[in-house]
């Protein structure tokens, strides 16, 4: 029990000298990608997107992902898929379950889970 309570004790230590042996190593700290099957728009591509009617309003999109995992929609994402642009809906189930829900953009229907 002592060895684990030392280690727990000297994680944050080790995290923060891993981070100045990075800062000093000239490296930045670099964030976690999306896999390039969804790659997701940004702010400014989404409002272009959802202007030109050729993607379906978030809230038909979170109805189809409900009618398959009844919960609340944690995150929504407008990704690049492999047949176009879709929705990636992070869904907390009443039972505690977290599922990635995708559904077509352009028709409002159900891709797959993740």
């Amino acid at each position: 029990m002592a060895a684990v309570y030392r280690f727990a004790l000297g994680t944050p230590l080790l995290l923060a000298s891993l981070i100045a042996i990075a800062g000093a190593r000239g490296e930045e700290a670099r964030p976690v990608r999306t896999p390039p099957e969804h790659a997701c728009l940004d702010q400014k591509e989404r409002r272009a997107e959802i202007g030109s009617g050729g993607v379906v309003r978030l809230a038909t999109a979170i109805r189809a992902a409900k009618s398959r995992m009844p919960g609340t929609v944690v995150q929504a994402r407008l990704c690049h898929g492999q047949d176009g642009l879709v929705y990636v809906l992070t869904v907390l189930a009443r039972d505690g379950k977290v599922a990635r829900i995708v559904v077509d953009a352009a028709k409002g229907t159900l891709v797959g889970e993740r």
